[in-house]
């Protein structure tokens, strides 16, 4: 007995292309490019951040004065630099560094952690797109618009480290912040940070609250200064 209901066609059998399966997570990931819609972060979107780059794999395009510049903070970090540019200065020919004298290409940033572009404006924009699609962060040097990560002016006494950052709007008045920061902080702030340190420990043996912690360090430093 014929039921009158009529047999579906296969989509093939019709000539349609059949509907593919929703993409996996995975996969959606990587069809959304990288460049849609993107609003650029306000500075107060920026994330603060210290990293290790100890023995970690950091790629520097360019190979000016400016690079040059960029080397020696890397390497104190501990990095493995590579350089790549066509024409590089003496100056950035040093211990610890692997130069590749030739232009840039996108597989040079595959196993890299982080990526400093310090050449032209349009190199430094092919630099981003090539970190972009490998999610890694890129310090543009004078290029903030390709940038998503900023270099800090730094204060160290000893293992006290203060950073400071323009969002790349401003870097000589970080500098000069800096320089005035450096004449401001006391010359036994090391002295302060073994204190703190001693006090910490006690916090945790004895529990303080967090909001006690701030007014007993502040008395314990006050007691370096004896009113006479």
């Amino acid at each position: 007995m014929h039921s009158g209901v009529r047999p579906r066609k296969s989509a093939h059998r019709a000539g349609r292309r059949p509907i593919d399966p929703p993409l996996p997570l995975d996969d959606i990931t990587r069809v959304v490019p990288i460049e849609s819609k993107i609003r650029p972060p306000s500075d107060s979107q920026r994330l603060p951040l210290f990293l290790s780059f100890n023995q970690r794999r950091v790629v520097v395009v360019g190979g000016g004065n400016v690079a040059a510049a960029k080397l020696p903070t890397l390497l104190s970090a501990g990095a493995v630099v590579t350089l790549i540019a066509p024409k590089v200065v003496p100056s950035a020919l040093m211990p610890g560094v692997t130069v590749h004298r030739r232009h840039f290409r996108g597989d040079d940033l595959d196993g890299a952690w982080f990526v400093v572009a310090a050449a032209t404006p349009s190199v430094n924009a092919r630099v981003a797109r090539a970190a972009a699609r490998r999610r890694l962060f890129v310090n543009a040097v004078d290029n903030p618009e390709n940038a998503s990560a900023f270099f800090a002016g730094i204060v160290r006494r000893g293992d006290f480290t203060l950073a400071l950052s323009s969002g790349g709007r401003s870097p000589a008045l970080v500098r000069l912040l800096r320089e005035a920061i450096e004449d401001l902080l006391p010359k036994e702030l090391d002295t302060w940070l073994n204190m703190a340190r001693v006090e910490r420990q006690q916090w945790l043996r004895n529990q303080t609250p967090i909001n006690n912690r701030v007014p007993i360090l502040a008395a314990a430093i006050g007691r370096l200064y004896p009113i006479e």
